[in-house]
């Protein structure tokens, strides 16, 4: 229930996001690209937009976010 709740919000946050102007960068520094991608430069940011820990294949996560590699960044 938490990761779909958590689901959920990064899809709405996407949504809300991309309708001013696509591919700007929102107050909490969220990056949103054209094709739907989010961007958070750190884990800071992620928790801000309250998605945070991000795991892998969920919007947001990346790699260089996930520390010990066992998918789950920002945790």
């Amino acid at each position: 229930m938490k990761k779909c709740l958590r689901i959920t919000a990064a899809l709405l946050w996407i949504l809300v996001g991309n309708l001013p102007a696509m591919a700007q960068t929102n107050n909490d520094h969220q990056t949103s690209t054209q094709d739907g991608d989010v961007h958070f430069p750190n884990c800071a940011a992620a928790r801000a937009a309250g998605v945070a820990p991000l795991h892998a294949g969920e919007p947001g996560y990346r790699r260089k976010l996930d520390r010990d590699g066992d998918g789950v960044a920002c945790e």
